[in-house]
């Protein structure tokens, strides 16, 4: 199953007058990282960059101008997504964008079905909150000092990280057999294997003594006598 986990950079927050100036996407193959990535920076053509937005991502109109048009890389996103899901934090934001650019030059829309919004499963999973991208990698313990400005890229990479721990982590990787993927199910078993390796590092040379002394072993069995045949711990020990 591949799924695409990307984040768009825009000029500003209508997707009516506004353009994609960046688009991101990181590859997962059975919720593995496959190394494929994408990254676009895109002109958008008369359309400026809003102050709010440039504060947000740094991307300036000087810096957009020797970059293609969507129209020029559109085959290109199509191409990297191919049939895959397409995967976004508040993706009715990106989509809403995607959507409006593909309209733009006659492509046809992606359907609803084809998308998940990770915010939207961090909001059932995480009921109180909060859970902006930078709260989540807090919650699982991911790195994102570097991420000083929102970058498409970036904030892909830190994702899709988040995604895999919201599905389950490590654990999804258990058991996990890939036809056709040279390397990835070998993954999966490497991951077994070391916290094989880990739990038999934690296990004792020699067992503990018990910490029951005679007497109160004594006592013990004394009370257990009183409470007859019917008694739970009389009932336990017999079967032992």
């Amino acid at each position: 199953m591949r799924e695409i986990i990307f984040d768009t950079e825009t000029t500003g927050l209508d997707n009516r007058a506004d353009r994609i100036i960046e688009i991101g996407g990181i590859e997962l193959f059975n919720h593995f990282p496959t190394g494929n990535t994408l990254h676009i920076y895109i002109n958008p053509g008369d359309q400026k960059v809003h102050p709010d937005a440039l504060a947000v991502h740094g991307i300036t109109d000087e810096f957009l101008k020797d970059k293609k048009p969507f129209a020029a890389v559109a085959d290109e996103i199509l191409a990297f997504f191919g049939d895959g899901k397409w995967i976004a934090h508040n993706a009715t934001f990106d989509m809403g964008f995607i959507n409006a650019e593909f309209a733009r030059i006659g492509l046809p829309p992606i359907l609803p079905d084809k998308v998940i919004d990770t915010l939207s499963m961090a909001r059932r999973k995480h009921p109180m909150g909060p859970n902006s991208l930078d709260a989540l990698c807090r919650r699982y313990g991911i790195d994102n000092s570097h991420r000083t400005k929102h970058g498409a890229l970036l904030d892909s990479e830190l994702l899709a990280e988040v995604y895999i721990e919201m599905i389950g982590g490590r654990q999804a990787a258990f058991g996990l057999s890939i036809s056709g993927q040279p390397g990835q199910a070998a993954r999966g078993e490497m991951a077994m294997e070391d916290d094989m390796a880990f739990a038999a590092a934690l296990e004792r040379p020699r067992p503990l003594g018990s910490r029951l002394s005679r007497s109160e072993a004594q006592a013990h069995e004394a009370l257990v006598a009183k409470l007859g045949e019917k008694g739970i711990w009389a009932k336990y020990a017999s079967s032992n």
